[in-house]
């Protein structure tokens, strides 16, 4: 059984994404690269869907690889969250991960937070003074 009620046991991606109190949750696990960006990026599609304030928060940290495939569907939804008066905060602890947004020259815009409970109170990570949230 997975740790995660919200996801498809064979696939290990999430089943749909999770409303978390007033944050949005998608959650991707295994490897993110060109074939399988297309599923996270129709989970940040759909989480984007209604009117209002959007608060989202991608879990990664069950990712055990990312390329940068990863940046432009992220950015995509940042852009969304900030014209709705809202964020995009990212949960990844792993150096790999790091380095994708480190070299795609992201790491400002998306700290690593190291849960997602971190990431909805803003705790933790490198907080930019850029990034638009206080």
């Amino acid at each position: 059984m997975s740790p995660h009620s919200d996801l498809h046991e064979s696939t290990g991606r999430s089943a749909f994404p999770v409303q978390f109190d007033d944050c949005r949750v998608v959650r991707a696990h295994g490897e993110l690269d060109v074939t399988t960006v297309p599923r996270l990026e129709r989970d940040l599609r759909q989480v984007r869907t209604g009117p209002g304030r959007l608060r989202l928060i991608v879990d990664l940290s069950a990712v055990t690889f990312a390329d940068g495939s990863i940046l432009d569907p992220l950015c995509e939804a940042w852009a969304e969250s900030r014209a709705r008066h809202g964020w995009t905060r990212v949960v990844y602890t792993r150096s790999a991960t790091s380095l994708v947004f480190r070299a795609g020259g992201l790491a400002d815009r998306f700290p690593g937070y190291a849960s997602v409970q971190d990431a909805r109170y803003g705790a933790g990570g490198h907080r930019a003074r850029h990034n638009g949230e206080r």
